[in-house]
């Protein structure tokens, strides 16, 4: 067997589950010698669990992993470590007051009589990042270097323990086009020298230029395993989004056949060129009341961080936002509020429910300034507006007293609607509003923010199911690395044109070209 093609590292059904949730149901993993393999995958994929399990982070719950030729089970990182599986995460972990040599070799200082010997220290740091081709002093203190530079190091570190097998977790997320160059010559270096790499990211253009090889995950099982160079790009999105574009019709959602005519209504929001740290760069809506705005892209195009930074919940580093022509400043989500803006997050367990406390409770949340006075909650207009609103949106539960927590998915967020409907709500911000609820609630909650769009209310919705941002908004803007790339409205908004932009980064023409083609 050559060098080339010898098995590092083999996964066979591997399984792991949290409280009874299958995070991983069956993976299978295989990292070969001098390979850089890409894992890939959308949100709750499974990714971090099963880098996890390779590091010892976490025990699996069943299956086999080989490492060389022998089965192995690590404890925890440090048994892993010791073997030579490393990994560096996106969140840097060095200590900022110390040297580089310092953080290379923590914990594991060379000692002489006794006492730690620097310059011993100091010459196997400045070893390793020669070895990287990196120029960078080691006595020099984290604190005083760049992303990039302490990303290196964090690598150095990671080298330091004799790694055969590097996991870097979306290493390049906080870095420029140059520093990612730099990083990629480090990566081909230590491919050249014999290591594997295990690649974690989101960005196309990276896989394609470092990347031999591709697993992609999605609900927890190993969907593909290819070569990069026999997958195109749309091939690869369809696989992380499990999707067909040949195999999707019309009228798979309870928005198909609504009106989607806002185009006489005055216009209700402006967002021109929003900027966020590196991770929205121009990023422009502009939408009418009672228009629904489909927000999509994959993980890390920035569309959670779009309508977080309209609620003021991520500070705007840069651009404008207009509400019915009216310049904001939002300065937290309690200004947003204040004008009429609503969010509904991603995870509503996590920022959207307050588990332990009744539906009426849940419900009246954002509306108890309204319902108090005296500092005194009127509990007669509380539960008006509760029944109201209960009866309104068909929330199902045996009293208004029930604990939010014991309903249904979708009735739970049926309450987190009718929370800011209580309100004077102008514009409602949606991320994945249907992910997680059972079909029948689904249809609900689609025709409910349907309807709420016919009666004037803006919606601006992210989802994964690209057939609900085709059928549900009456435009989709496509978002990529932080950029709005495309806006697709009419005939032109279809899945495949969707999917060609998100996968390839054209332009509207060139991925509607493309759709038509496929489609003869």
């Amino acid at each position: 067997m050559t060098q080339e093609t010898r098995t590092v590292l083999c996964m066979r059904d591997i399984k792991k589950s949290f409280s009874g949730v299958s995070a991983l149901r069956g993976v299978d993993f295989e990292l070969k010698a001098s390979e850089i393999h890409a894992l890939v995958g959308e949100n709750g994929a499974g990714k971090s669990t099963l880098i996890k399990i390779m590091t010892g982070a976490y025990r699996r719950d069943s299956g086999v992993m080989d490492y060389g030729e022998s089965p192995v089970t690590f404890q925890n990182p440090t048994e892993a470590q010791a073997v030579g599986i490393v990994a560096v995460y996106q969140e840097i972990q060095l200590v900022g007051f110390r040297t580089v040599a310092e953080n290379i070799f923590l914990a594991r200082e060379p000692h002489r009589f006794g006492i730690i010997d620097r310059r011993r220290m100091n010459t196997e740091a400045s070893e390793i990042l020669e070895r990287l081709g990196l120029d960078i002093d080691p006595r020099s203190v984290v604190d005083s270097l760049n992303i990039a530079h302490r990303q290196m190091v964090a690598i150095a570190r990671a080298i330091s323990f004799g790694a055969r097998v590097l996991i870097l977790d979306e290493p390049t997320s906080s870095l420029t086009e140059t520093e990612v160059s730099v990083l990629f010559n480090v990566m081909r270096r230590l491919k050249s020298e014999g290591t594997s790499i295990v690649y974690v990211s989101h960005r196309f253009e990276e896989l394609y230029a470092v990347c031999d090889r591709v697993t992609v995950l999605r609900d927890g099982r190993n969907i593909i395993t290819r070569s990069l160079a026999t997958l195109n790009r749309l091939e690869l999105v369809c696989s992380m989004l499990g999707r067909q574009p040949e195999e999707v019709s019309k009228g798979v959602t309870a928005f198909a056949g609504r009106s989607q005519n806002a185009v006489d209504r005055p216009v209700l929001l402006q967002a021109e060129a929003l900027k966020y740290k590196k991770r929205l760069d121009g990023v422009s809506i502009e939408m009418r009341h009672g228009e629904i705005i489909g927000l999509a892209g994959l993980l890390g195009s920035g569309r959670s961080e779009t309508v977080r930074t309209l609620f003021g919940a991520e500070p705007l580093e840069g651009g404008t936002v207009k509400l019915e022509g009216n310049l904001l400043s939002l300065r937290d989500p309690h200004d947003a509020i204040d004008v009429g803006i609503a969010f509904l997050s991603e995870d509503r367990k996590a920022d959207g429910i307050i588990p332990e406390l009744s539906v009426r409770e849940n419900l009246t949340l954002a509306a108890l300034p309204n319902l108090t006075q005296w500092g005194i909650v009127s509990r007669k207009r509380q539960n008006e507006l509760v029944d109201r609103f209960m009866q309104r949106l068909g929330i199902k539960a045996t009293s208004a007293e029930q604990k939010i927590h014991e309903l249904s998915g979708g009735n739970q967020q049926k309450v987190l609607l009718a929370r800011w409907l209580c309100k004077n709500t102008k514009l409602l911000l949606l991320d994945e509003p249907t992910r997680g609820i059972d079909v029948g609630a689904k249809g609900e909650i689609q025709r409910l923010i349907a309807e709420l769009a016919e009666q004037g209310l803006g919606v601006v919705m992210i989802s994964s199911e690209v057939e609900e941002l085709v059928e549900g908004s009456q435009r989709v803007i496509v978002l990529r690395d932080g950029r709005s790339i495309a806006e697709l409205s009419g005939e032109q908004k279809n899945i495949k044109a969707i999917l060609h932009v998100m996968a390839e980064g054209a332009d509207r023409q060139e991925a509607v070209k493309q759709s038509r083609t496929d489609n003869e």
